[in-house]
């Protein structure tokens, strides 16, 4: 079974895909947050187009366990995707998966950072979208290595 890993933010989700075993996680791509329909549409599509059978689907939690404020905006999500794709939701803990994405990016210290060059606009942006979907990745991972 093909499973499909989603990390929710704000401004984007973070999309992410299983093999068809079900053993490792890719990322997959970013979908703009422009309402709870919209994004569960492109993801009931995602799924329709890989034989998706089960959502995995990141619950934020802080350092002592407790939800996060955007738990508020994950809940009635998670209740429209299960109705609108038909399969089932279940949470992984969330917890520095965009720490943790962030660090291949950032890569080796080459010189001071004093002397580093700002990133264009649009670098930024692709690489704000990769941290987005490798942390989707990363919390699909999480979800296999536990089954």
């Amino acid at each position: 079974m093909r499973y499909l890993g989603i990390d929710y933010g704000t401004k984007r989700v973070g999309v992410a895909l299983s093999d068809e075993n079900g053993k490792m996680a890719f990322a997959y791509g970013v979908i703009a947050n422009q309402g709870t329909k919209k994004v569960s549409a492109e993801i009931k599509k995602i799924c329709a187009e890989n034989s998706v059978g089960k959502i995995i689907l990141g619950k934020s939690l802080n350092y002592k366990g407790a939800g996060n404020p955007i738990m508020a905006e994950i809940e009635p999500f998670k209740t429209v995707l299960e109705k609108e794709t038909s399969l089932t939701v279940v949470y992984e803990n969330e917890t520095l998966t965009s720490a943790e994405a962030r660090r291949p990016l950032k890569g080796l210290r080459k010189r001071p950072p004093v002397l580093r060059k700002r990133k264009s606009p649009e670098k930024e942006k692709k690489a704000r979208m990769k941290v987005d979907a490798s942390a989707a990745a990363l919390i699909l991972r999480s979800y296999l290595d536990k089954k």
